[in-house]
């Protein structure tokens, strides 16, 4: 799906099958009548009021950037390479990135590092 971003920039967003589904029923149960509508039914801006609403019914920070960096640590945490955190997130630069990457504790990335070499939690050296 195409997405317009902040400074009217255009960018991809990837999403699941799950998520797909809930998208065509979202527009299938949703019948545009007004012009100034688009096919979702949201004017201007509309998903960064929702989630400002959801944000004041939750007390949890929920904002387009708190969910961009949040995809940006999950990925990472999850062991996605910077980089294609950067081309999935859309940021021209990995400088950002690695500002929203910062969040992954060192506990994590051993973690990671002991799964990538199949070595048990308990043990540094693998063996």
């Amino acid at each position: 799906m195409t997405v317009w971003g902040k400074g009217g920039k255009q960018r991809k967003a990837p999403f699941t099958k799950r998520t797909a589904e809930l998208l065509k029923q979202v527009v299938r149960d949703n019948k545009v009548s007004n012009v100034s509508k688009n096919v979702w039914g949201l004017e201007r801006r509309g998903v960064q009021i929702m989630l400002y609403r959801l944000e004041e019914k939750t007390g949890l920070p929920c904002s387009p950037h708190t969910f961009r960096r949040t995809f940006a640590s999950n990925l990472h945490r999850a062991g996605l390479d910077v980089e294609h955190i950067m081309r999935l997130g859309g940021w021209e630069s990995l400088d950002m990135v690695l500002r929203y990457t910062r969040s992954v504790k060192f506990e994590e990335s051993l973690r990671l590092y002991r799964d990538i070499n199949g070595w048990s939690s308990g043990s540094l050296s693998g063996s």
